[in-house]
């Protein structure tokens, strides 16, 4: 399907969709269960924009006087369905779409409570999807599978806002979205930005540095993380997507370094450290795996 395609369908199905499944409100049944479900809190970041933060994995809400966006379903049913609830006792506006980025599991497994939504996510990410979840049932895979795929961008226009969709290139993955609200200055950058935290790289490329880039050079002044906790002023967000970026910039430097010198893989796991960095969380675990991703994209072995 070509972009204008999906793009026209955008528009037209919510509402046959809606009309068939409902207005994205909790059953009863659904709502009893969430009773038990795991803290997480909804937060306003600025007026009509929200982020819910689950352990310090955090989902992006955009409000609108038609209904709710969300961006990023989180890695399980019951946390997506209370977010859903603190969405439906504060914001009091149905889920109209649900926005997908990373297809790992951890922002993935939500989808299941998004039934009654329309689900976007980038081709790729589709793809992705449907690899991770190639031993599933196609009826379980159908619950988490988008509705909705694009190449490079998708507008929605839902209550007077346009909502931006693009897709900047191999980043955290290779089908990541990233979601512009221009009359709000606000991007949400999903697991392209991980707040004063070390990045994880899995599934990784160097040009996430220049994906960073291409978001910094938005007409924006807010940056919505994936991981990590908005401070106070949220304006201070584009500093803290720099610093991010820095770290991706200084392990590409060191590495690039080792292959010119002619070091192994491991050679290079072992001499580039990144030590300035050893005091943020995720570096024990992921030091050697941004390493090596580095190393084996810039000699051009990654798919």
């Amino acid at each position: 399907m070509s972009s204008k395609s999906v793009m026209a369908l955008a528009f037209l199905l919510p509402l046959s969709l809606f009309a068939l499944l409902g207005d994205g409100r909790l059953d009863p049944a659904s709502a009893q269960a969430s009773r038990n479900l795991p803290a997480g809190t909804l937060e306003q970041i600025i007026p009509g924009h929200y982020s819910y933060n689950a352990n310090n994995f955090l989902s992006g809400v955009i409000v609108t006087n038609e209904g709710v966006v969300v961006i990023d379903a989180l890695g399980d049913e019951a946390t997506a369905k209370h977010e859903r609830q603190l969405i439906a006792s504060v914001i009091k506006q149905p889920v109209r779409y649900l926005i997908s980025s990373t297809f790992h599991d951890n922002y993935t497994l939500g989808n299941v409570a998004y039934q009654d939504a329309i689900r976007i996510g980038h081709e790729k990410y589709k793809a992705d999807l449907l690899d991770l979840m190639k031993d599933e049932p196609a009826a379980e895979q159908q619950k988490r599978l988008p509705h909705l795929t694009y190449q490079d961008r998708m507008t929605l226009r839902l209550g007077g806002k346009e909502i931006q969709i693009l897709h900047i290139g191999k980043a955290h993955t290779r089908g990541d979205s990233i979601v512009f609200v221009p009359q709000d200055r606000i991007v949400y950058m999903s697991e392209l930005f991980f707040y004063d935290r070390f990045p994880w790289m899995n599934s990784g490329y160097v040009d996430w540095i220049n994906a960073i880039d291409i978001a910094l050079n938005l007409d924006a002044d807010i940056f919505v993380p994936a991981h990590g906790k908005m401070t106070r002023d949220p304006r201070e967000s584009r500093q803290g997507l720099i610093r991010s970026r820095q770290i991706l910039v200084d392990a590409r430097d060191a590495v690039e370094k080792e292959i010119a010198r002619g070091a192994t893989e491991d050679e290079a796991v072992a001499r580039v450290q990144l030590a300035q960095y050893k005091d943020l969380s995720g570096y024990q675990q992921q030091r050697e795996t941004v390493v090596r991703r580095t190393y084996e994209d810039l000699k051009g072995t990654l798919d």
